[in-house]
């Protein structure tokens, strides 16, 4: 080997390890950002490798609202490249027998933290590739073993910017478990029929007050509504029913008169409700979760 295919050699090898290196890290907490919870998760990767690609998806999940995160991933996830890893903490099991994971969907994303419902979603939509519990014993920060509150930080942090960084494969994570053994949160699937589509109310516009629904495009076009048409919505929290009131179907807030309630589809094509320059969510006392349901249905 002459001296120029060893530095073309030197430059491909920099040039994989730059690109390795720079795989995202998001992070995802409901730890906020009054203290250093967050700080510290982004001290330990960087203590793994300086030249990490950081970025947030958010550190406000309401406290301990496994659901609310499972959707903040669903939301966003698909919009980063193939390869990001994701560290999620929203772990009110912290230090608990309940199991650390990294999960790999099938359109090769990479999550990693507490197996507690927070993949619900992610798994659903994407598929699971491959499941691994992850091994302690060589995927903790170095000296942190005392430590039982803060796994964000001392493992899920630490293991995520291995994996992002390329120190480990996912081979080296720890065991391999059954996809179907992960923890998924039970509620309801958007159900259509030509009169009326029931759903899950799956998170609210937090700074308008819109309610989003997880009913998709497809499910709400069986209706054969038009624009200006309405639609009966009953919303229930639990058997208890929180709001019923009947509303047009518009393209835009702006086609209805201010303080007026709209259906629309929102930004991913699922139904939501909102109020042209009001806050929907507000007025009619109505909140998300796994156990929030709507109904539509079509007036003759």
């Amino acid at each position: 080997m002459n001296f120029k295919h060893i530095i073309i050699g030197a430059a491909l090898a920099a040039s994989m390890a730059f690109a390795q290196a720079r795989t995202p890290l998001v992070l995802m907490t409901d730890f906020g950002t009054a203290d250093g919870a967050v700080s510290a998760m982004r001290g330990v990767a960087f203590g793994v490798d300086g030249g990490l690609n950081i970025s947030d998806l958010t550190h406000q999940i309401p406290t301990f609202d496994i659901w609310a995160g499972a959707y903040r991933l669903y939301q966003t996830a698909n919009y980063w490249p193939d390869g990001t890893v994701f560290v999620t903490v929203v772990d009110p099991g912290v230090g608990t027998k309940r199991k650390s994971v990294v999960l790999k969907t099938k359109n090769n994303r990479y999550y990693v933290g507490p197996d507690n419902g927070l993949y619900t979603l992610i798994a659903e939509r994407d598929g699971v590739a491959e499941l691994r519990e992850i091994d302690e014993s060589v995927n903790r920060l170095p000296g942190s073993g005392d430590s039982y509150t803060f796994h964000g930080r001392d493992v899920y942090a630490y293991t995520g910017a291995r994996l992002a960084s390329g120190a480990i494969t996912m081979e080296q994570v720890g065991p391999q478990l059954d996809p179907a053994s992960l923890v998924r949160i039970d509620y309801q699937k958007s159900v259509a029929t030509e009169r009326e589509i029931k759903g899950n109310i799956a998170i609210l516009d937090v700074n308008y007050g819109n309610v989003w629904t997880n009913i998709p495009k497809s499910d709400f076009e069986r209706l054969q509504l038009h624009e200006g048409d309405k639609v009966r919505i009953s919303i229930y929290h639990g058997k208890q029913r929180v709001a019923e009131l009947t509303v047009p179907y518009e393209n835009s807030f702006g086609s209805v008169a201010k303080d007026r309630a709209l259906l629309y589809l929102n930004s991913l094509l699922n139904v939501a409700l909102g109020i042209n320059q009001g806050n929907f969510a507000k007025h009619y006392h109505v909140e998300s979760g796994a156990d929030w349901t709507i109904e539509l249905k079509k007036l003759k």
